[in-house]
């Protein structure tokens, strides 16, 4: 910024297009802009050279002399790319916040949106009002533009009605995020809930079906209630019950309506902390994945070992948890042996331990009754759940017996299989296993060491193919 001395008291003023960009760190710790500026003051000094340069290409690439931040005029449209997000935010409409409050509201929440740099590849963004029956004022499609929001906001009618928030937050979570209505696929989904004083309804239920959906729920609560007025509150815990995570980042109070400038920064900071948003529904946290481990005796004891050391590096990029991803095991020879199911170990550590005590069976090769005993026993129990299911085969040998119907059946129960092979496997069989395009699900390596640097591929894999099918 540039700083006034005005007669003793000094004014920091914002250069355009500064407050865009706020810089936070991991922590969410606020640290200076001035990289961003850095280059703006040294184009004076420079201006002579970059013109020469430019001469040779043509004249108007030299940046203008001053000080100041040259214009970038697409920027505008295309918003704060270092901020994606898709936002809706729930305002309070009840007969509780008021219709002067209610405007204080619409205001404080129009300079949040501007603050944001609403574009074409930055945040999107949308309202919805609570009130007796929540109602969705427009949509993230609608506007692309800050000016357009702003006009559409200040143009909000009040509608009164108990605030019935929770009812509101469900609704929102459950209708709001459509691909039709301009959501955008792999791109964090939050709600913002603005609440005035406490909600007339429950707001637990509505917070976990927003966690099933993948939605970041932060809660503003305004004016919160004084000792005498939380007698009338249903559930004092209402803020850690509804938010993504009761860990301080998804919550923020302010203490009235009035001069609320000062707090708008801070919550766009939040809004755009990228990796702090973990209700998100990405790869990591959404998906199953079933490891069929070849426990033949051509395999041995020690190369035993590290099969188990790859499914457990495998295991380990993903959040593993009740409403996280979930990792099952079948070991197989002529038999087959459920290690453990996708629900018998709900945290990573436990899971890390489970692949861990896993014992080789040693014996035949039968990899096609274990493609199918897998997709009964293990993926049946979870099909209609909400991630995407994968199977990731490995062996070392050829099969005793057709590994093509099994694999096409548990591909047409919704299993995306990759099959991974190691010194004698055929890959014929391999590629008969895995998942189309077939090239991009099957792996193949000489000696079993070489299984540590496929792990980097298979997790991509994953993601990719949960990305592709999203929606």
């Amino acid at each position: 910024g540039v700083i006034t001395n005005t007669g003793g008291a000094v004014r920091v003023q914002t250069l355009p297009g500064q407050e865009n960009y706020p810089a936070v760190n991991a922590n969410g710790i606020q640290s200076q802009v001035l990289s961003r500026w850095a280059s703006s003051f040294s184009v004076t000094a420079g201006a002579k050279n970059t013109a020469l340069e430019a001469v040779g290409r043509s004249v108007s690439t030299a940046r203008p002399s001053t000080g100041k931040r040259p214009k970038k005029t697409v920027d505008k449209k295309a918003g704060n790319k270092d901020c994606k997000a898709d936002i809706a935010f729930l305002i309070d409409g009840s007969y509780n916040i008021g219709q002067r409050r209610f405007n204080l509201q619409k205001n404080f929440v129009g300079k949040v949106a501007v603050m944001l740099g609403i574009g074409t590849e930055g945040p999107h963004v949308g309202v919805v009002q609570a009130s007796e029956h929540p109602k969705i004022e427009f949509y993230l499609k609608n506007f692309t533009a800050a000016k357009e929001v702003l006009f559409a906001i200040k143009e909000l009618g009040f509608r009164g009605g108990n605030s019935n928030t929770g009812k509101a937050l469900k609704y929102t979570a459950q209708k709001f995020f459509s691909l039709e209505n301009g959501a955008r696929k792999g791109i964090p989904k939050i709600i913002v809930v603005f609440l005035d004083g406490w909600p007339s309804d429950d707001l637990e239920e509505a917070g976990i079906v927003a966690r099933e959906f993948g939605v970041n729920v932060f809660i503003v609560s305004v004016a919160k209630p004084t000792t005498e007025e939380l007698g009338m509150v249903q559930d004092i815990g209402f803020v850690d019950k509804a938010v993504c995570r009761n860990n301080g980042f998804f919550s923020y109070q302010m203490p009235t309506w009035f001069g609320t400038t000062k707090y708008v920064k801070p919550l766009v900071q939040k809004l755009c902390s990228h990796e702090q948003m973990l209700c998100s529904k990405t790869c990591y946290n959404s998906v199953n994945i079933g490891f069929l481990i070849d426990g033949s005796s051509s395999v041995g004891e020690s190369n035993f070992r590290l099969v188990l050391e790859f499914v457990s590096n495998v295991a380990k990029a993903f959040e593993i948890s009740d409403i996280g991803s979930k990792v099952a095991a079948v070991q197989f020879t002529y038999d087959q042996r459920t290690e453990f199911g996708f629900t018998d170990h709900v945290s990573k550590d436990k899971v890390l331990a489970a692949i861990r005590n896993i014992r080789y069976m040693s014996g035949g090769t039968a990899t096609g009754d274990a493609i199918s005993f897998t997709t009964r026993n293990v993926f049946g129990p979870v099909r209609d759940g909400p991630n995407k299911n994968f199977l990731v085969v490995l062996t070392d040998g050829q099969s005793y017996d057709d590994v093509r119907g099994p694999a096409a059946a548990a591909q047409k129960a919704g299993i995306t299989v990759f099959s991974v092979g190691v010194a004698w496997a055929p890959l014929d069989d391999l590629k008969d296993m895995a998942s189309e395009p077939r090239e991009s699900h099957t792996f193949f390596t000489r000696e079993f060491t070489g299984l540590e640097q496929m792990v980097p591929d298979i997790i991509r894999g994953i993601c990719r193919d949960f990305l592709e099918s999203k929606q």
